[in-house]
C-alpha cells in the first residue's frame, strides 16, 4: 500500500511521541510499544540521542514504523531523512517546511493549531495535520469547531492527552488519532522498565478499542 499521511493515522488509534535520551533504550523501547499493541512511534528530535535511536529501530525491530518528530527546519527534516524515518511530524507549518514535505515521498504531518495553518497546509495538499498543542488550543471544543469549514480533514490531536481523555478524542469523526508521551516516560526508560510500558501500552490500546468500537470505526 502506498503510505501518505492519511493512512498513516489509519494504521494506528495512537501515536506514542517518544523522548530518547540514551540510544540503548530505543530497540527495547520499541518493542515494548509492540508487545503492547502499537507497532508505530514517533521519536521527538529532541536529543542528542534521537537520530541514532530513529536508525537502530528501523534497522533492528521488525514489524515497526519508525518516524521523526519535532522536526522545525530543513536540516532536520533532511537530518530525519538520512536516518531512516518512515515518515516526518513537525509541531508548526511554514511554506518552507510545507514544500519540502510536499516534495518528499515520506508522509509528512504537519503541526497546526488554527484555521490559517490548516488553509496553509491545503495549498500544498495537506489533508491531515498534527494538531498541537491539542489541550492548550482549545481541545476537543477547538476540534469540532474547525470541523466545520474543513470537514474534509483528518487530525492526530497532541499534547495534554493521555489514558484518562484519549477516548473522548477518538470519538470525534474529524479525529483518526491520538498522540501522546505518557506511554514511555523517561524514567521507567532509565529503569529500564520495559514491561511498565507494555503495560501502559496495553491500557491505553483497550481504551482506544472501546472508543472506535462504540463509534464502529478505527483501528489500533
Amino acid at each position: 500500500m502506498q503510505v501518505n499521511s492519511e493512512n498513516l493515522l489509519e494504521m494506528t488509534s495512537i501515536m506514542p511521541v517518544v523522548e530518547i535520551a540514551d540510544v540503548d533504550c530505543a530497540v527495547p523501547l520499541a518493542e515494548a510499544l509492540k508487545q503492547g499493541g502499537i507497532a508505530i512511534l514517533e521519536v521527538v528530535l529532541r536529543t542528542p540521542a534521537s537520530l541514532e535511536a530513529i536508525s537502530r529501530i528501523r534497522q533492528e525491530v521488525t514489524g515497526v514504523i519508525v518516524g521523526a518528530g519535532t522536526v522545525t527546519s530543513l536540516d532536520k527534516f533532511q537530518a530525519a531523512v538520512d536516518a531512516g524515518s518512515e515518515f516526518i511530524v513537525t509541531p508548526g507549518l511554514t511554506p518552507a517546511i510545507a514544500q519540502a514535505g510536499a516534495d518528499s515521498p515520506l508522509p509528512v504531518l504537519p503541526g497546526i493549531s488554527r484555521a490559517s495553518d490548516i488553509m496553509l497546509g491545503q495549498e500544498y495538499g495537506y489533508r491531515a495535520f498534527k494538531f498541537f498543542p491539542a489541550e492548550a488550543s482549545g481541545g476537543i471544543p477547538a476540534l469540532k469547531a474547525l470541523a466545520g469549514p474543513f470537514g474534509d480533514v483528518v487530525f492526530c490531536p497532541t499534547g495534554g492527552i493521555g489514558l484518562h481523555n484519549l477516548a473522548d478524542y477518538l470519538r470525534l469523526p474529524s479525529v483518526a488519532c491520538v498522540g501522546g508521551s505518557w506511554l514511555t516516560p523517561l524514567d521507567l526508560q532509565g529503569q529500564g522498565d520495559w514491561q511498565a510500558i507494555t503495560q501502559r501500552t496495553e491500557e491505553a490500546v483497550a481504551a482506544a478499542r472501546g472508543a472506535t468500537q462504540e463509534e464502529g470505526t478505527g483501528a489500533i
